[in-house]
């Protein structure tokens, strides 16, 4: 399959592709900002039988994307394991532990692929705006490309990220207020020509059209990891709707393919609930949903979703989970005591959200469900609740004394 243009997602409205830097004019001016979606020619649908013999990352899946491997600007990204997780409510729970990307996110598959279109036009600077995940994928990316990246980012921001995008060579700069980013950014990708993979412009309609193409490989690797079984359902952490827009994708195209027969249900676990109020609207745009605090799961702390991840799970079935942050923070803690994934506080929302749907009964104890854990809690290791560690001196009898004490454990 070779791309043959961009189409809005909504009003199905062709564009060249090259207007990866814009939403959809039409839709726009009806008030709905709709991001755009490659579309491919009419050549066959891609071999399943020829994955085997495919490279162990998201290239394996190359007939299905916009560029072909050998284009590929490449730091070996996908084919994450999917690991069963013992979970109250539920008997089959997968994790899709994408922490095990180059840059511990899932966001590398977004920039692999954005990145990789960019070297193809001979794309001068990669730019993004960031609080993080999505900044120090395209760092490295651009990086590795021998491509200037410009990330903007805001004060406040996860301090071991900003040092993960800083130690790449690209060039970072602080706003002090959020929507700065976008307001310097939209100026710079119309005046300087920039390639923007992240979103730039308000109300957003989602992050590069070309760069969410990557996240159908989550979608594809899930089903091969089943043997070719759809998962009943499949939950994540939802900001943008970037991942989950390119989740239906990529499960509807395998079951137009014939290589599955099924679609699972997608949930969004969310934290200002713009989704939810937008599932029980009958608009295309979910509402901004203000907060007096920010919260914990910073990814995914934004006041309005987007149209893309609204379609996903209306055509999907799918539902939204607004979440505090003690359900989260919970989450999180028994994930990593449970099986030993220390996820973001964002990545935990998605086991937050087992939980609610597993105890009120939507989730059925049989049911097969995946989780993506989106990113490492080594990149915001903050956020997780600490203590002072107990002290001990150099002996047994004291060995025994602070196990006891601080842990409850007897030797």
């Amino acid at each position: 399959m070779k791309p043959a243009a961009l189409s809005c997602i909504r009003c199905g409205r062709s564009w060249p592709l090259d207007g990866f830097d814009r939403a959809c004019g039409a839709c726009e001016r009806e008030g709905v900002a709709a991001n755009l979606s490659v579309v491919y020619d009419d050549s066959a649908p891609p071999d399943r039988d020829a994955l085997p013999s495919a490279p162990r990352t998201l290239w394996r899946f190359a007939d299905a994307l916009p560029l072909e491997a050998d284009a590929a600007i490449s730091l070996g990204e996908g084919m994450t394991p999917l690991i069963p997780v013992a979970w109250p409510h539920c008997e089959a729970l997968f994790v899709k532990d994408e922490t095990r990307n180059p840059t511990w996110s899932f966001k590398d598959r977004l920039a692999s692929v954005a990145v990789s279109w960019a070297a193809s036009i001979d794309a001068g600077v990669i730019a993004t705006s960031s609080s993080g995940n999505a900044g120090a994928a395209a760092a490295s990316y651009a990086a590795r490309a021998g491509l200037p990246c410009v990330v903007l980012t805001f004060r406040g921001a996860a301090g071991p990220m900003v040092g993960q995008i800083r130690a790449t060579g690209a060039m970072v700069l602080e706003c002090a207020e959020k929507e700065d980013r976008w307001r310097i950014l939209s100026r710079a990708v119309e005046k300087f020509g920039w390639f923007p993979t992240s979103p730039f412009f308000g109300p957003t309609a989602g992050s590069n059209p070309i760069g969410i193409e990557g996240y159908k490989t989550l979608a594809y690797e899930i089903a091969e990891q089943l043997d070719w079984r759809v998962p009943d359902w499949c939950v994540l952490p939802v900001c943008y709707g970037d991942a989950l827009f390119g989740l239906w994708k990529g499960f509807d195209e395998m079951r137009r393919w014939g290589w599955t027969g099924a679609m699972p249900r997608l949930v969004a676990a969310e934290v200002s609930g713009s989704l939810s109020a937008g599932l029980s609207a009958d608009e295309p745009m979910p509402p901004a949903i203000e907060r007096d605090t920010g919260s914990v799961a910073v990814s995914i702390d934004i006041p309005r979703s987007t149209a893309q991840a609204l379609l996903a799970l209306r055509r999907t079935d799918g539902i939204a989970v607004a979440l505090d942050d003690g359900a989260i923070l919970a989450a999180q803690a028994a994930l990593a005591r449970k099986s030993g994934l220390f996820v973001e506080a964002s990545s935990a929302a998605s086991l937050a959200a087992i939980d609610r749907l597993g105890a009120d009964g939507t989730i059925r104890r049989g049911d097969t469900v995946v989780a993506v854990a989106t990113a490492s809690g080594l990149k915001d290791a903050g956020a997780a609740p600490s203590a002072p560690l107990p002290a001990v001196e150099a002996d047994l009898d004291d060995l025994r004394r602070a196990l006891g004490e601080h842990y409850g454990f007897d030797v």
